[in-house]
């Protein structure tokens, strides 16, 4: 039976509670039917265990108890309804004695109504004539899973043999995620492979690389309410080749030479690995009967001297030729387009002899003048203008013949003020920055080149021959504050990018170029309508383009990737990507980003939280304004994704050390407005949270923030550091990047100009078995933009325009090379992968 007073380690007499309605009068009254002992106190046999609401379902809690005269639940210290109570009774069969089962449900909204200040329990207190038993406390939680993995496996390439640790750190969720992992979508099992094992920590070990290693391997995380994958990480085991063996020498030959060879395949190169290094074939000299000596006759003589002939006679050529180039380039007009407003704010591309110790410099004739002269065609392109500029036929390149020239760009910082001040004055350009932290400016002509605003993923590729040959145009790139541009957006929309200016407007290009800039959209076709919208001359915003449709105008085209879009344009002008959302599933990324401030001499210490558009140039923006009030990052930023839900991001603290710090806020949680942040026109959404430590000698922070929409994604971030000299994460700020942010003719492109144009020559026209740009697209992985490029005079360059945009500059150019030797593999060796 049940154990006498202070036998179990719940148990506790107590004075007489304020019961629900009608108990108390039952629970001071022994049952007369129960026959219990009057030293016997409640014994329970079943105890409240901790649960998890999943979704909406309510859960139930049930205890048991004998003998009892009255359970009832209490549930954070307040006693649940009588009529909550649903009662069973029964007789234990072994003891006779009286047994009483009560079970409660409880739904999610009852958690939710403390959720945040603590957490929710519940207890059973049973009654009988001998006092009063309290069972152990059950907690009820909300099961959750988050959608985003701290740390996903990445891609790797390792040789043979050699160890590899996968990690994974699964989404935060209660319960607890379990992990497992998937090879190319099967259950890895380390019961069936002693080489593979995954520790604590949920990371994958395989302890020595085989060749049947090299898959996908994806972190699968789960617990009983959702089931999330990681991004699939590509291992590949290369092995590293080796040479065989000499072979023997061959025998002397009629030409006094003998040889001997070795082969790449102890073991062959495998999965990308490194060519064996050296010679395959080794030649010698010797003697025998068969090599025969003869002294040079009067043939030799007589092949040697027409030889010398013949090349003075190209020397003598090829002088003449660059002679009559040069003149004949002497005596062209070379227009500057400054659009009467760039007049004296940059230097002309000067030629500047290269050092003679240099020999890798590119030996070019620039098509360039020292003569300036002013565009004189309108801001706003006529409609009635022509369309396109036919190239000259000639080489882009010509050889000199003694003599290397560079081309060099200069632009001080001091003509930043200046050049600001002259577009001041120009109404179209009133609302570009007083300042050059976001505008880069430099001069072009038919070489082409690269304009780019630091740390912010923003940039403008003019590709070669865009510029009409003897024109130099001066253009600008600017990126402008939301605040000074006027973007009227209606009903659903949301601007996904940031607004891009660069211009002049109006010029002559041949060729498109490609402005690129970050967003902030989980693109879906079947949640979002996205267009790219430009501001016409008269200030007035115009969709040209909508994104998935048929493109109405062969001007403008836009390649949409996971974080950053590439705008195809023959039109200079201001551009932004706006988007209306088609079901409440769509969703925009949301950087959460922790600062504070980095010395505390006071009591006071806040807590800023961000809540901003997942784009470079609004991350950019904040670090400066942090870096002015002193602040510091105290966590890894995280992303969340914000739903059309019109549900509002709440923020709120918890599990401070009370005897150490007490917040000052008011409320259990703050809240930014839902079209706040889905208009995205507010780029610095940001709420701050003031703690108070009750001791200045206090310097250690321990909390949680969590920021979440409601019935939507949502994030957590566990603070632990010390306020006084901690800095660990200053290295997740982004760094200043170095270089210029114009680039110059070939300089700014990572393909060789002359490699770029044997390319085009090559694959432009249709090939045999299918092997021209189309195979290319396809490799590239570019062949939903077929119609496009196939509308261009060249779809080869516009493809390499396109690669140059997305990978520069730390693109691998010998994976370009491999995909376009593959091509000409199948076109009778156009050309090679060691040409590329």
């Amino acid at each position: 039976g049940g154990g006498r007073r202070g036998t179990w380690p719940w148990h506790a007499e107590v004075a007489e509670p304020h019961l629900p309605t009608g108990a108390q009068q039952s629970a001071t009254v022994a049952n007369p039917a129960s026959g219990a002992s009057p030293d016997l106190l409640p014994h329970f046999q079943l105890e409240p265990e901790d649960v998890y609401i999943v979704k909406n379902k309510a859960v139930s809690l049930a205890c048991r108890a004998t003998p009892a005269t009255q359970i009832y639940f209490k549930c954070n210290g307040e006693w649940v309804h009588q009529g909550d109570h649903v009662t069973q009774h029964s007789t234990d069969r072994s003891t006779g004695l009286p047994v009483m089962e009560v079970r409660i449900e409880v739904t999610r909204q009852q958690v939710e109504k403390i959720f945040g200040l603590e957490e929710y329990w519940c207890q059973c207190v049973a009654w009988s004539s001998s006092g009063t038993t309290k069972s152990q406390k059950a907690f009820v939680r909300i099961a959750y899973l988050r959608k985003n993995f701290e740390q996903e496996p990445t891609a790797r390439e390792v040789s043979i043999e050699q160890g590899i640790v996968l990690p994974c750190r699964p989404p935060e969720g209660i319960p607890p995620a379990e992990v497992e992992w998937l090879r190319n979508e099967e259950l890895v099992d380390p019961a069936l492979d002693a080489n593979v094992y995954v520790t604590p920590e949920h990371s994958l070990v395989l302890r020595q690389a085989r060749l049947a290693d090299t898959a996908n391997y994806t972190c699968v995380a789960k617990n009983i309410v959702a089931r999330r994958r990681s991004a699939s990480a590509a291992i590949t085991v290369y092995v590293d080749g080796a040479w065989s063996e000499w072979s023997k020498w061959s025998e002397c030959g009629a030409e006094c030479t003998h040889w001997r060879s070795r082969e790449c395949s102890e073991p062959a190169p495998r999965n990308g690995g490194r060519d064996c290094h050296g010679p395959e074939l080794d030649t010698r000299n010797c003697t025998s009967e068969l090599c025969t000596h003869a002294a040079p006759g009067a043939e030799d003589v007589a092949l040697y001297v027409g030889l010398v002939a013949v090349a003075v006679c190209l020397v003598l050529l090829l002088l003449v030729g660059v002679l009559v180039y040069c003149r004949k380039k002497g005596g062209l007009d070379a227009d500057v387009a400054d659009s009467s407003i760039l007049t004296a704010g940059f230097q002309p591309v000067s030629i500047k002899p290269s050092k003679a110790d240099n020999p890798s410099l590119l030996t070019i004739q620039p098509d360039l003048s020292t003569t300036t002269m002013t565009y004189q065609g309108s801001l706003c392109p006529r409609q009635d203008g022509p369309a396109k500029l036919q190239l000259p036929n000639g080489h882009l390149l010509s050889p000199l013949s003694a003599g290397r020239h560079t081309l060099h760009h200069s632009s001080p910082a001091a003509e930043g003020a200046d050049f600001v001040a002259r577009l001041s004055t120009q109404s179209y350009f009133r609302s570009l920055p007083r300042g050059t932290n976001n505008m880069a400016y430099g001069t072009f002509n038919f070489l082409g080149g690269r304009l780019m605003i630091p740390n912010t993923g923003i940039s403008l590729l003019i590709p070669p021959d865009a510029i009409p040959r003897g024109k130099i145009y001066e253009v600008y790139l600017t990126l402008h504050k939301q605040e000074e541009v006027r973007l009227p957006l209606a009903g659903c929309q949301t601007l996904l990018s940031p607004i891009v200016s660069c211009g002049p407007p109006g010029v002559l290009l041949t060729r498109p170029a490609i402005l690129a800039m970050g967003h902030c959209v989980e693109a879906s076709a079947e949640n979002w309508s996205i267009r790219l919208k430009k501001q016409s001359c008269e200030g007035t915003w115009e969709d040209v383009l909508q994104l998935g449709a048929e493109p109405c105008t062969e001007l403008y085209y836009c390649q949409l990737e996971a974080q950053a879009c590439y705008v195809f344009t023959e039109q200079l002008g201001r551009f932004a990507l706006v988007g209306e959302s088609l079901s409440m599933a769509a969703s925009k990324r949301l950087k959460l980003v922790l600062f504070a401030p980095a010395a505390c001499p006071s009591l006071e210490y806040n807590i800023r939280v961000y809540c901003l558009s997942d784009t470079q140039d609004v991350l950019k923006e904040v670090i400066q304004l942090e870096k002015q009030l002193g602040g510091q990052l105290i966590g890894a930023p995280r992303v969340l994704h914000f739903k059309d839900s019109y549900h509002n991001l709440r923020l709120s603290i918890h599990d401070m050390p009370s005897s150490l710090w007490k917040s000052k806020l008011l409320a259990s949680y703050q809240e930014i407005p839902f079209y706040h942040i889905w208009s995205g026109l507010q780029p610095f959404l940001h709420c701050t949270f003031t703690l108070e430590r009750l001791s200045t000698s206090t310097c250690e922070l321990a909390c949680k923030i969590w920021v979440w929409q409601v019935e939507g994604d949502g994030q957590s971030f566990t603070v632990n550091f010390n306020i006084a000299k901690d800095t660990r994460f200053s290295d997740w700020l982004v760094p200043d990047e170095v270089g210029t942010p114009a680039l110059v003719g070939p300089s700014a492109f990572k393909i060789p100009f002359l490699i770029r144009q044997k390319i085009i020559s090559s694959l432009d026209p249709p090939g045999t078995r299918g092997a021209d740009w189309r195979t290319l697209a396809q490799k590239l992985n570019l062949d939903s933009h077929l119609s496009f490029f196939a509308s261009k005079a060249s779809p080869t360059a516009m493809i390499l325009n396109l690669w140059e945009a997305r990978h520069f500059p730390n693109g691998n150019l010998s994976q370009l090379a491999a995909a376009v030797a593959e091509v000409g593999k199948q076109d009778g060796a156009l050309f090679s992968e060691a040409e590329c």
